[in-house]
């Protein structure tokens, strides 16, 4: 068992590959660790950059995906392959620093499960950092993160939290929210965030978005809530306005004038009846994929020659 295992996601980044592995074994020597880099079917030459750093650095296990998953079904992946006492999962574009990696560590020996990294300037386009404040107060809500805790990508966690995350049986897998389900122990130390230097985001509205959904829908029931609570609502609605076209019939008042009125509280309460079957159709679905064991990630394959052969979990 290795004492650090480091997990990245790697998608369209040959050219931050090789920095990003000389810059972790300068920054672990005299440490005994893995570095586990998931490769999610990209579209550029990083398998071939992945493959290559893994013939001259022992230390390295490559992961070719068969289909793109997803940034967390990628680390949910190498979390699966690793064997670290602890393990540190961070991105492939070099805005978290492997140098860093010892200060994580060593705040979590002191008795945490995980260590976030607290980035108190975040160098990356002003709708991410509005999207990051957004889902973090989602957080707070949907699976009782700390309000000061900045649930950062960069982190470490102890093997036995580790243990019990790869249990999880669900296509939608959230990094985060699967620790919350684990532990409470957590803590964050901060963390400079660094400029990319290299290549470009990968990351999009819509990819943010898809990460926002498997957080709210996958360990949250809290839009359920809100359905039903909008449900509440429209029905009070309905009864106060049948109170008072009731009162405008018997008292002769009633004429067809309320046709708008009408027509819009159709409009609105089709919409809400339309937003809640939505709702309910999303868990649904999730939960047709899931009993259907539909795999969580599958292994095209490996740079170690006795795991070539594809694999399916």
């Amino acid at each position: 068992m290795k004492e650090i295992s480091i997990v990245i996601p790697v998608y369209n980044s040959h050219e931050c590959v090789a920095e990003l592995s000389r810059q972790i074994a300068d920054a672990l020597k005299g440490i005994d660790y893995e570095q586990i880099m998931v490769n999610d079917c990209s579209r550029d030459s990083s398998w071939d950059e992945i493959q290559k750093v893994a013939r001259e650095n022992p230390h390295v296990l490559g992961i070719n995906l068969r289909k793109n998953g997803g940034q967390d079904s990628a680390i949910l992946t190498g979390l699966n392959y690793s064997s670290g006492n602890w393990v540190v999962i961070m991105d492939d574009d070099l805005q978290h620093s492997p140098y860093d990696i010892p200060k994580l560590y060593e705040e979590a020996k002191k008795g945490w499960d995980v260590c976030y990294a607290d980035f108190a300037q975040k160098k990356q386009k002003l709708w991410k950092n509005i999207g990051s404040a957004f889902n973090g107060k989602i957080s707070e809500i949907a699976l009782g993160k700390p309000h000061d805790l900045y649930l950062s990508p960069f982190k470490i966690i102890s093997r036995p939290v580790v243990e019990e995350m790869v249990k999880f049986n669900n296509l939608f897998p959230y990094i985060d929210g699967l620790i919350f389900q684990v532990t409470k122990n957590i803590t964050q130390i901060p963390i400079e965030h660094h400029k990319r230097e290299m290549g470009k985001s990968n990351y999009n509205l819509i990819k943010s978005i898809k990460v926002f959904m498997r957080m709210l829908f996958g360990f949250s029931t809290m839009p359920l809530a809100l359905a039903s609570f909008m449900g509440f609502v429209s029905a009070f609605i309905g009864l106060v306005f049948a109170v008072f076209y009731l009162v405008e019939y018997f008292t002769g008042k009633a004429d067809v004038t309320g046709w708008t009125t009408l027509v819009v509280l159709i409009l609105i309460i089709g919409g809400l009846i339309l937003v809640s079957l939505g709702i309910i159709g999303e868990y649904l679905g999730r939960m047709y994929l899931t009993i259907n064991n539909y795999p969580k990630f599958i292994v095209k394959n490996t740079t170690e020659k006795e795991k070539d052969s594809a694999d399916e979990k």
